[in-house]
């Protein structure tokens, strides 16, 4: 009988995954990870880790499955929250879910199911895996969920194939109606337990109170970019060079007109529209650009204002990876792709432009709110094939 163990998150959909495993006949062993122990930040009515614990090991005495805990606190604190905070004060917006997915779950987490001499691991994320033989090669497809609401390849677009290798995905088939009936049916604690929100293993945050425990409020100027202002940023449509089409808008300290102040850029990011506290607009102010050397922050009126927009992006050759190594680009090759850059967002049509220095993805359409730091994901179909880190 093969070995698994499922992290047991206290939710409803890994409590019906190790629900799942157990009846195709596997040994089943859950554990639940301690991630956090530091309440700052963290909203009122947040549920607490501790009733996390509660309703894991509630489910694993309903499955009569085997239960234990391991604390991956500082493991997490070092590998997960402090790269957050070293972005967030280089003006970049991280995001803390993909590398909980590539640093903790699915690294960390197998030497913990290690110990108990486990076949696999498995969680319950919404998406799918498939194995594929190639020229002699055995790979790992890692591909979407079929609910395309709960869908989240794009969080785990960091992984390897070493580690697909040895995880399973028990609800990707399922939609979210289907998982929370067979929680009923089966009568799990966590049948009617809301989904968890917010940073992974910490929950819902005021995020400047989140950072302030590291990065200082420090007063600065808010500056509006007419529109006017950024005609002459206009892209040249005509230009076929993807590192000109990649850069993103540039702004000068003396650019715009002042209108307002701020307590730090390190706390704002692209395409933000909440947390300005400035009126007397016709339309929404959204953040369109953040200098944290200077300590301003730069602001344009309305949806769709041209600062919002950009035509493509740049990732450091250093920071793409490749789920299927066996399809990666070399330097000089292009290759069209379905692309992401954020959850959620419906995949995107463009072109990646593989450089020796530089992946460059130019998009079919200007794209709104490409953000520093977030992760860009590449996909032919519904099988994610790599990603990287946005510079």
């Amino acid at each position: 009988m093969k070995r698994v163990v499922v992290g047991l998150s206290g939710g409803v959909d890994s409590s019906v995954a190790a629900y799942l495993l157990k009846e195709q006949g596997y040994e089943v062993i859950g554990v639940f990870m301690i991630n956090w122990h530091d309440k700052t930040g963290t909203l009122e009515g947040d549920c607490p880790w501790k009733d996390d614990l509660i309703f894991a090991q509630l489910v694993a005495q309903k499955l009569d499955i085997e239960f234990h805990s391991a604390d991956l606190s500082k493991v997490y604190k070092k590998r997960v929250i402090d790269y957050m905070f070293r972005e967030y004060e280089n003006g970049r917006t991280p995001n803390p879910d993909v590398l909980c997915n590539r640093e903790i779950k699915f690294d960390e987490f197998f030497k913990v199911a290690d110990t108990y001499n486990a076949d696999f691991i498995a969680t319950g994320h919404y998406c799918r895996k498939e194995t594929v033989d190639k020229d002699g090669q055995t790979y790992q497809r890692l591909l979407a969920g079929l609910d395309s609401n709960k869908e989240q390849s794009y969080f785990l677009c960091q992984l390897n194939q070493n580690q697909l290798s040895r995880i399973l995905f028990p609800i990707g088939e399922l939609p979210k109606e289907r998982v929370r009936e067979i929680a009923t049916e089966q009568m799990l604690p966590t049948a009617n337990k809301k989904d968890s929100q917010g940073i992974c293993f910490i929950g819902k945050v005021d995020l400047p109170t989140f950072l302030q425990q590291q990065l200082q409020p420090k007063k600065g100027n808010v500056i509006e970019i007419p529109r006017r202002f950024s005609d002459y940023l206009e892209f040249d449509r005509e230009s076929k060079d993807p590192q000109y089409l990649a850069g993103d808008w540039k702004y000068q300290p003396g650019d715009g007109i002042i209108i307002g102040t701020h307590n730090g850029a390190h706390f704002y990011t692209i395409g933000q529209r909440k947390g300005l506290s400035i009126g007397g607009k016709k339309e929404p102010l959204f953040i369109i650009g953040t200098d944290t050397n200077s300590n301003i922050i730069y602001t344009g009126e309305g949806k769709s204002h041209p600062g919002l927009y950009r035509k493509g992006l740049a990732i450091p050759a250093g920071d793409v990876h490749w789920v299927r190594e066996d399809l990666k680009l070399l330097p000089g090759e292009t290759r069209d792709f379905s692309i992401r850059h954020r959850y959620r967002q419906p995949l995107q049509s463009g072109t990646l432009f593989m450089e020796k220095d530089y992946l460059y993805i130019i998009f079919e359409k200007p794209q709104r709110g490409i953000t520093p730091g977030q992760f860009a994901a590449w996909y032919d179909g519904d099988e994610v094939i790599g990603s990287g880190v946005i510079e």
